[in-house]
């Protein structure tokens, strides 16, 4: 059983950076591709980033994040990072970490099989 655990969020204003964490635990981490998804209020929830499994050469954003949004990994702390520049009132949402076994990495939500309970990330304007 794969369990992931979200850290990091926040308030913070627009303009500030900030890094959520992903710890990953019962299960080696190399062996996932691994993204990011987020859910405002009344929304549903949307892709935000994905990072390949292994040692993660592969990253994919969506449009909205580009340029701003960074995701990494660490296998040796089996542990996920987003890595949030140039925050906007727009990035306010519940940011959810997932594991996919299946792909080398997916940015659909039903390509993965593993999902943590979200951390609160609040932009104020």
């Amino acid at each position: 059983q794969v369990q992931l655990v979200e850290s990091g969020g926040g308030l913070v204003q627009a303009g500030d950076s900030l890094r959520v964490a992903c710890a990953v635990s019962g299960r080696t981490l190399s062996s996932y591709a691994m993204g990011w998804f987020r859910q405002a209020p009344g929304k549903e929830r949307e892709f935000v980033a994905a990072i390949s499994f292994g040692d993660g050469t592969m990253t994919r954003y969506a449009e909205s994040v580009k340029g701003r949004f960074t995701i990494s990994r660490d296998n040796a702390k089996n542990t996920v990072y987003l890595h949030m520049n140039s925050l906007k009132p727009e990035d306010t949402a519940v940011y959810y970490c997932a594991a996919a076994s299946r792909h080398s990495i997916a940015t659909r939500r039903e390509s993965y099989d593993y999902w943590g309970q979200g951390t609160q990330v609040t932009v104020s304007s």
